[in-house]
């Protein structure tokens, strides 16, 4: 599980450039699912076909970037972002782009800690001229984080633990069922960390009686927490109650709480005041969908160094299961 974690976590995929991470996915989704498509979006659709309702589970599989928009005359790189990048978090972090070339986020002098936004940063490509960097990057090429996947105790720390840690707990799931009663749908949505372009489309399309978002959720047990989270690291999966973008079902709520205590996995309630999933244009799709959320507390959110507990991994790993192996009636 490790070694996929670290396959998909390193694996290029920025918002609206996911092809290489999609890639990836369906080689490791293709022996548990009925039908793989990949819609106009790129939203990477895997079918597990079963006689009851329609149950879509979204996990989106793209990453925050840096775009470039700017080639000074000595070669340095000024960007965008792509999604939501803090600029204290990200100083001095090795980056890289898809055709391999590397560098380094740097901070502009005189640059203030604490008051740095994305305009503040370049990057450094190692070039001493504007002719040897449009050698390797052009204006709109995305870099993304190249920090190292590693384990931490009973925790696993890396680039992008939000969200391909969902969607390796997507994958694992698919390998536990067999035959399903309920007719599934797991979606590793694109453009999740840009407005929740990818599920909004994909929803409409399967029209799904249930949806379930698998995301990251923030962690409260860091210090100085100011408790605007309820989860913690190590306590099981985090069902989601609501966050910025949306209000779960209760029915999915009380579901969902009811499997973990039926099949004895660990499971916390989860609210936060900031951010949102999936679930919140999963649920406004059609005439709405009975929506629920499955999530990994995550430390360091947005940053190179996200953390999460595999403890926690492997709870909703088999809450997922379990649901998608649940006989569900057409209307909630």
């Amino acid at each position: 599980m490790i070694q996929t974690l670290t396959t998909l976590c390193t694996a290029f995929g920025p918002s609206g450039a996911e092809g290489a991470v999609a890639q990836v996915i369906e080689q490791l989704a293709h022996p548990y699912v009925d039908e793989i498509a990949r819609d106009t979006l790129g939203n990477l659709i895997c079918h597990k076909k079963g006689p009851g309702p329609r149950l879509m589970f979204s996990a989106h599989m793209d990453s925050i970037g840096l775009v470039v928009t700017h080639i000074d005359e000595k070669g340095f790189l000024r960007v965008g972002a792509i999604g939501g990048v803090h600029a204290d978090a990200v100083v001095n972090t090795p980056v890289r782009f898809q055709n391999g070339t590397c560098g380094v986020i740097a901070a502009q002098v005189g640059s203030t800690p604490g008051k740095r936004t994305v305009a503040d940063l370049y990057l450094d490509i190692g070039v001493s001229s504007q002719e040897e960097a449009q050698q390797l990057v052009q204006i709109g090429d995305v870099a993304v984080y190249n920090t190292p996947v590693v384990s931490v105790q009973n925790m696993m720390s890396g680039p992008y633990m939000d969200n391909r840690i969902s969607c390796l707990v997507l994958l694992k799931a698919m390998e536990k069922l067999q035959d399903c009663p309920n007719d599934v749908y797991f979606v590793f949505s694109t453009q999740e960390e840009v407005g929740l372009r990818g599920a909004k489309t994909a929803a409409w399309s399967i029209d799904p009686h249930y949806g379930v978002a698998v995301d990251v959720t923030s962690e409260d047990g860091q210090p100085g927490a100011k408790h605007t989270a309820s989860s913690l690291a190590g306590k099981g999966a985090a069902v989601k109650v609501m966050d910025r973008s949306v209000i779960c079902h209760p029915y999915m709520v009380n579901l969902l709480m009811d499997l973990a205590q039926e099949h004895h996995i660990a499971a916390q309630r989860d609210v936060i005041q900031a951010g949102g999933t999936d679930a919140g244009v999963i649920h406004q799709t059609r005439g709405g969908v009975c929506t629920g959320g499955i999530s990994i507390p995550c430390r360091n959110v947005h940053t190179p160094c996200e953390m999460v507990s595999m403890q926690d991994v492997q709870a909703c790993i088999d809450l997922v299961a379990a649901l998608a192996q649940t006989t569900l009636q057409k209307e909630c």
